[in-house]
């Protein structure tokens, strides 16, 4: 399937919110400005706060949020389309809610292949929160999500990626000519007891510790 299902009825932004997003353009737009017109950015940066603010959890957070997720799918639409530079590989995670698995293996990868491999991570229905049982299974080795939330999964990300790899999201992800697709089978974390939530964990260490080997071949091994 090729294009995205439709995100639902939107929920309009904070009243007070226009000069924040005016600021975020702002800076967008200086950020990309060899890539895109401040238009863009400024239809960019819109459509993530209209997408963002429908989830009621966001709050006070949401003006940081929009402008990551601007951010990165802007950074992800230039890369795609060879606007700038793409001096590493891109994986990304794919799961219903971005809140569980799709979280938690973009940590575990992000730690054993550090600034060797971009990892990105989205939703094709996401959620308003990671999931508690995620911020512990990485806490007990030492590790966390650092500033990542649920976002909707978008044709950008999925443009630039060179790996996709499917969690349990069915065929909600589009696919994409040249881009490799794989679907780990693996139990949502939702209702499972820690016994076995640590088993999803470690069947995704194992998946994640091969694909970066391929990946980056030359990579120094972890212990």
């Amino acid at each position: 399937m090729d294009e995205l299902a439709p995100l639902g009825r939107r929920t309009p932004p904070l009243r007070d919110l226009g000069p924040v997003l005016e600021r975020i353009t702002a800076r967008l737009a200086a950020r990309y400005s060899r890539s895109f017109s401040r238009e863009t950015v400024e239809s960019y940066v819109e459509e993530c706060s209209w997408q963002l603010s429908a989830k009621s959890r966001v709050g006070h957070h949401l003006p940081v949020l929009v402008e990551r997720f601007a951010d990165q799918r802007l950074g992800a639409l230039a890369r795609g389309r060879g606007l700038s530079p793409k001096p590493v590989p891109e994986v990304l995670f794919v799961c219903t809610e971005n809140a569980g698995r799709s979280q938690l293996a973009a940590a575990l990868m992000r730690h054993r292949a550090g600034d060797g491999i971009r990892v990105l991570s989205a939703g094709s229905e996401p959620g308003t929160e990671i999931a508690p049982v995620v911020l512990w299974l990485l806490g007990e080795q030492g590790l966390g999500v650092g500033g990542e939330f649920p976002k909707p999964l978008t044709a950008e990300v999925v443009t630039a990626a060179d790996v996709v790899v499917t969690l349990g999201c069915g065929d909600a992800c589009p696919v994409r000519p040249g881009r490799r697709y794989l679907d780990w089978d693996l139990p949502d974390l939702a209702g499972l007891d820690i016994e076995s939530a640590r088993a999803v964990r470690d069947g995704l260490a194992v998946r994640i510790a091969a694909l970066v080997r391929e990946l980056l071949p030359t990579a120094p091994a972890q212990v």
